[in-house]
């Protein structure tokens, strides 16, 4: 048995933060992991002999903005950035020989679209220009625990109502009608559509939301990655959590948490371990499984577990990893330099992927984001070779291996036909398939990687489940800090930081009005319709 102040179940980028945020304060903290390894989905290995390969995640843009992985100093602790020439590309089609790409400097892109399509570029810096007036403002918004307070505060202060009302009309713009608003050319559109490897239909509401962050930060500071491999990142958050007093505890999944007289005291593990929380349990576990199976029933409200049966997972992914002797032969030699790339589908084609996966069809031309490792960091493989890969996804509910290899073949044509000559510098090349990547970190159930769907529906208030969207669950002391909870996917860490600022509030003097308030939206929703 061990006796500590808080458990942390799960050692993915929001536990870590947790652990380190706990333990900062002082509290004794245990952070209990089921793999052999931690880090969750922020991990890396040498699928091939001499090429690092990431398992999951691979690009940062969030991580450098986060106020959660910002506050922690993991330079300090080891961590180091790297930077592909350009952050994003977007070939148009296969026959694409001049592709547009972001530039580091925000007027060569401008420079570039309004060679493209006149106008465009003075409209790429007229967003860039608003982007750098309400950056600090928005993200505040997004990080913060919901409802939001001080973000929107800001904004309307710095804006004004009338500018502010125009924003928030313009930040629930579908994507696609958010590129055509503000481009008339096809090349500033597709850069602009960075967030169409979600699940957000590009018509959407508010799915344009996303696509406008990750392009900002895009241009802003690209899109970094940890150099020698997204492992360095993890290595980097467990040395910060370790360095402030926190314990791990690896190859041991948690199998149930214990409640008594409403309130959260420990955790049992499979190997029979039983962990005693004197203050916190913090869940770095999707809410499925926080409510469905670590909780007793009797812990749960009727109508909280009945809104979980609707939590809807995002769409399979399926993840291609390529050692390649060579560099890519791209059509477009534009994208020699590009860290992320975009390929399969122009603005139309987009439409017409999401229809496939709406409606159960496996993509005969799926749309792909791919990674230049090598080219964004030079540690990746040797000199002259590139470690890429591919990710794409499958239909909701086809996560059998067959098609996942079907649409393997596939994600090899698409790649071939934007860089003929592509297969012949294969060395070496491994599949991710949804049942690999969920036996990898049990999170990312049927290969879902974002913790849940990004559509509005399950959003913002509506995270897990309708009045769930805060970290406080119904259990005294337990607090879900993984992507289940807003403000959701992306290795931001804020989920985490989030739960661990709600248990230091709640056990300190103020925290008889949190957990008041928060009981109250508990009970309300647990009686049901209102009559």
């Amino acid at each position: 048995m061990s006796n500590v102040d808080a458990v942390v179940i799960g050692s993915g980028p929001n536990g870590l933060v947790a652990a380190a945020t706990l333990a900062d304060a002082g509290w004794d903290v245990a952070v209990v992991e089921a793999q052999p390894t931690p880090g969750g989905a922020v991990k890396s290995a040498e699928l091939v002999p001499g090429f690092t390969s990431d398992l999951f995640s691979a690009f940062y843009p969030l991580s450098t903005v986060s106020p959660a992985l910002r506050g922690l100093d993991l330079e300090s602790h080891g961590l180091r950035w790297s930077h592909a020439p350009h952050a994003l590309g977007h070939a148009r089609s296969a026959a694409d020989e001049d592709a547009p790409v972001i530039h580091p400097d925000h007027a060569d892109t401008a420079a570039d679209l309004e060679r493209r399509q006149p106008g465009d570029g003075v409209a790429w810096t007229a967003l860039v220009e608003q982007w750098h007036d309400i950056k600090e403002p928005l993200l505040s918004t997004l990080f913060s625990p919901f409802p939001p307070v001080r973000g929107p505060s800001r904004l309307l202060r710095q804006l004004g109502t009338a500018e502010s009302l125009r924003l928030a009309r313009f930040l629930l713009l579908p994507a696609r009608r958010m590129a055509h608003e503000l481009f008339r050319g096809e090349a500033a559109r597709l850069l602009l559509l960075d967030a169409m490897h979600a699940d957000a239909p590009p018509d959407a509401p508010v799915s344009g939301v996303m696509g406008y962050i990750l392009t900002m930060l895009a241009q802003d500071g690209g899109y970094p990655v940890p150099v020698g491999g997204a492992g360095a990142l993890s290595a980097a958050m467990v040395r910060r959590a370790e360095h402030a007093g926190a314990h791990f505890h690896y190859g041991d999944a948690v199998t149930g948490i214990e409640v008594r007289s409403g309130r959260a005291v420990g955790a049992r593990t499979v190997s029979g371990v039983h962990y005693t929380a004197r203050r916190a349990v913090i869940a770095d576990v999707s809410a499925p499984a926080l409510y469905g199976s670590l909780l007793p029933e009797h812990a749960v409200p009727a109508r909280v577990r009945a809104d979980l049966e609707h939590f809807e997972w995002d769409t399979p992914v399926l993840k291609v990893n390529y050692a390649l002797s060579q560099k890519i032969p791209w059509r477009s030699p534009s994208l020699s330099g590009a860290g992320t790339v975009h390929l399969g589908a122009d603005d139309n084609g987009l439409v017409h992927w999401m229809a496939d996966l709406t409606t159960g069809t496996i993509p005969t031309s799926p749309f792909l984001l791919f990674g230049q490792m090598t080219t964004a960091d030079p540690t990746r493989s040797p000199e002259g070779t590139e470690s890429a890969w591919a990710y794409t996804h499958l239909p909701r509910d086809i996560t059998d291996d067959a098609s996942a290899d079907l649409l393997a073949a596939r994600v090899d044509d698409v790649l071939e036909a934007h860089a003929p000559g592509f297969a012949e510098r294969i060395v070496g090349r491994v599949v991710q398939r949804p049942s690999d990547l969920e036996a990898a970190d049990a999170n990312l159930v049927g290969g879902a990687v974002n913790g849940g769907t990004a559509q509005l529906h399950q959003q913002l208030i509506f995270r897990p489940g309708p009045g769930t969207s805060r970290s406080e669950t119904p259990v005294q002391g337990l607090y879900l800090g993984s992507a289940s909870a807003h403000p959701g996917g992306g290795v931001h860490g804020v989920s985490g930081l989030n739960a661990a600022r709600a248990a230091l509030g709640e056990d300190g003097p103020r925290g008889w009005l949190r957990r008041r308030t928060s009981r109250a939206v508990t009970d309300l929703l647990s009686k049901g319709p209102i009559p």
